[in-house]
């Protein structure tokens, strides 16, 4: 059985960097003498250097010559055309910039956060994981502030800025964008298509600057901000790029460090929330910025920062990775990787993802949004605070790792997320409601998007918490759609969730016994359930437990019924997700004006995405490439059948594993 006990961790100390920042002068810290130590003391590399080194390798070289060829081109028009990628690719990493932002920085973030607290621990390891070998900075990515905040923090414990992967979007923010590659940064597209060209060029750059190791390489494993505050399911192309020199032993050791970043108030949250619900995503401009400045008079509390333990790609590939098939071919001759590469780039991303995850810090207005969201539309002040404190306990019994401000009582706690959360919900008349703006006025679609508003913004906080709770939850969940309490058939009923919600939360890949066996033990660690050979069956005392674990997760269960139960009726046709998303969103928006379901969550873009991708991997939905995007083509007796087994009216029909 599964038995990890994982109360016992021992966590690093947090360290306030704003602290000094408020007692002494931002233009001496942005002028201060920096000389970071680097990489087994290389003298810095040239940006220019680095250019010319990826034009002239046998790598670019060989597919220039290869396009020449097939295109019948002059190899000198297409090595013309690879250093245009490479100007708007490169960073121009200066001093002057850095100083700039470490200026401007100082001013925003002391404005913005009452605190930015980092664990020194994990910045002395860092250090010394940046003298050995390369390194690989892999953070969680909510928001726009991540990457400038790591930079600010490297810069303030005189460590080597890193070289930042970003979106090509921000070429578009004229003086920003170029201040940004001034800094670090280095622009890709958001999609290379079938251009060879572009793919050599830009996994060129990246593996020069790894295998160069003046700085360290950061780029989010998620590929885009979270909009939901849920960790993303991660992206496999940089990281098989940054992993190869290692394949290749060009280098000895590549560090892969996770850093997970935690913010009491997110900057983005309203704005996610509006994008949540189809309203389109502002493009990133300058003008943008500059109208962004009313922000400065908000609070949004303390930003967490958690650098991981540096992690050896040489540690994980010991005893499973062959890297000789990699050292029979010229190092310049393109390879598709092997299956067991893929699969092992594949359980890299889900490790570092599920360290990112642990290591994120919960405030207790995460604890006050979950138990909110099952008691609307308002709550008794006082219960809230009773169940507040209950879930604490819970939370910290599964491991999660909360920091309650320092000998705070429950009461002042709650009233302090309260505060600084005004715009989400409020204290009224001794309750504690909902603030979806303007009350019962209105049409009643504008009180449905009000109120869904305020659904989606709560839940942000709430999704904090969710993977922490996600295995024990499932388990509860699956205790009430199972038949009985045979193990074999909660077994099934988890193992069916577990598939269902793979794009929903983070799982390692082929693991699902060892996830049921972690939810029973957590279940069993606080008396909710009791296990015998053959069952699995709640205790009386541990009801409340079931109960509120599962209601946690409601909202995804019924969200992915609606979504299921539209597909299987309406889409006869072919159909792309642009045409998906609003018609499943208007189909939503009409049973919540009827109040035909109260389950507001259904309305976000990025459950209705996830439910398609899971229908997509369950072969009830075909997945089809088309020139300009995919086709989707719905088999509605198989959407029907697994509807019916989400609504427990057949039962769930899945092999069950042996050793059970």
């Amino acid at each position: 059985m599964y038995s990890k006990e994982l109360t016992s961790k021992k966590r690093d100390e947090f360290e306030d960097i704003l602290e000094e920042r408020r007692v002494s002068s931002d233009l001496r810290y942005a002028m201060k003498c920096y000389t970071p130590v680097i990489y087994k003391g290389l003298s810095p590399c040239k940006p220019n250097a680095i250019k010319s080194a990826v034009l002239q390798s046998e790598q670019v070289q060989y597919v220039i010559k290869q396009l020449a060829k097939e295109m019948g081109e002059s190899p000198d028009i297409i090595q013309e055309e690879a250093t245009e990628i490479l100007d708007e690719m490169g960073h121009r990493m200066q001093l002057g910039a850095v100083r700039f932002f470490a200026f401007t920085l100082s001013k925003i973030f002391k404005q913005l956060f009452q605190r930015v607290c980092v664990n020194e621990e994990g910045m002395q390891r860092l250090q010394h994981a940046i003298q050995e070998h390369p390194v690989v900075l892999l953070p969680s990515h909510r928001s726009y502030v991540d990457f400038l905040m790591l930079s600010y923090l490297l810069y303030t414990y005189d460590l080597a800025l890193p070289v930042i992967a970003a979106g090509i979007d921000f070429l578009g923010m004229k003086i920003v964008g170029e201040l940004l590659r001034r800094a670090g940064a280095f622009f890709m597209r958001r999609s290379f298509g079938g251009n060879r060209l572009y793919w050599a060029v830009f996994a060129e750059y990246v593996k020069t600057m790894l295998r160069s190791g003046y700085a360290p390489i950061e780029f989010f494993l998620e590929g885009t901000r979270s909009r939901t505050a849920k960790t993303l399911t991660p992206k496999f192309g940089l990281l098989s790029i940054v992993m190869e020199p290692f394949f290749k032993s060009e280098v000895f050791d590549t560090y892969l460090v996770p850093i997970s970043i935690s913010y009491e108030r997110i900057l983005e949250e309203s704005l996610y929330a509006y994008e949540l619900l189809g309203v389109p995503k502002p493009k990133e401009s300058t003008s943008g910025l500059l109208k962004a400045r009313r922000i400065l008079s908000d609070n949004f509390g303390t930003i967490h920062i958690y650098v991981g333990q540096p992690v050896s790609l040489r540690t994980l590939a010991s005893g499973r990775i062959n890297r000789c098939p990699y050292n029979l071919v010229p190092r310049h001759l393109p390879q598709k990787p092997s299956e067991d590469i893929q699969e092992f780039v594949t359980d890299v991303a889900y490790k570092m993802e599920l360290l990112q995850i642990e290591n994120m810090v919960l405030s207790p207005w995460v604890l006050v949004a979950a138990v909110l969201l099952q008691n609307l539309p308002a709550m008794e002040f006082e219960l809230l605070i009773e169940k507040t404190l209950w879930l604490k306990g819970l939370t910290q019994t599964f491991g999660g790792f909360i920091e309650w401000p320092d000998n705070l009582c429950a009461k002042k706690a709650v009233l302090s997320g309260l505060t600084l959360h005004s715009n989400i919900a409020g204290l009224v008349d001794g309750h504690v409601v909902l603030n979806d703006k303007g009350g019962e006025d209105g049409a009643v679609g504008e009180i449905v998007f009000r109120r869904a508003l305020a659904v989606l913004m709560c839940a942000t906080y709430r999704n904090q918490l969710l993977n922490v709770f996600v295995r024990p939850a499932l388990v509860a969940v699956a205790l009430q759609m199972a038949p009985s309490f045979r193990k074999e058939e909660v077994y099934s009923c988890f193992s069916f969730l577990r598939d269902v919600f793979s794009d929903e939360f983070i799982f390692f890949p082929g693991i699902s016994l060892k996830d049921f066996e972690e939810g029973c033990f957590l279940l069993t660690k606080c008396d909710a359930i009791q296990t015998s050979q053959q069952q699995i069956y709640p205790t009386d005392k541990g009801s409340g437990t079931v109960s509120f674990l599962s209601a946690m997760f409601r909202p995804f269960v019924e969200g992915y019924q609606l979504i299921f139960r539209y597909l299987s009726k309406e889409m006869k046709e072919a159909f792309t997700e642009k045409q998906f998303i609003p018609a499943v969103r208007n189909f939503v928006f009409q049973l919540l004006e009827k109040g035909s379901t109260q389950c507001y969550e259904a309305l976000s873009s990025d459950m209705q995405k996830n439910a398609l991708s899971a229908l997509v991997q369950l072969g009830a939905v075909k997945k089809k490439k088309m020139p300009n995007g995919f086709t989707y083509n719905v088999n509605q007796e198989a959407v029907s059948k697994i509807l019916d087994m989400f609504d427990a009216r057949i039962p769930v029909q899945k092999p069950v594993a042996a050793r059970l």
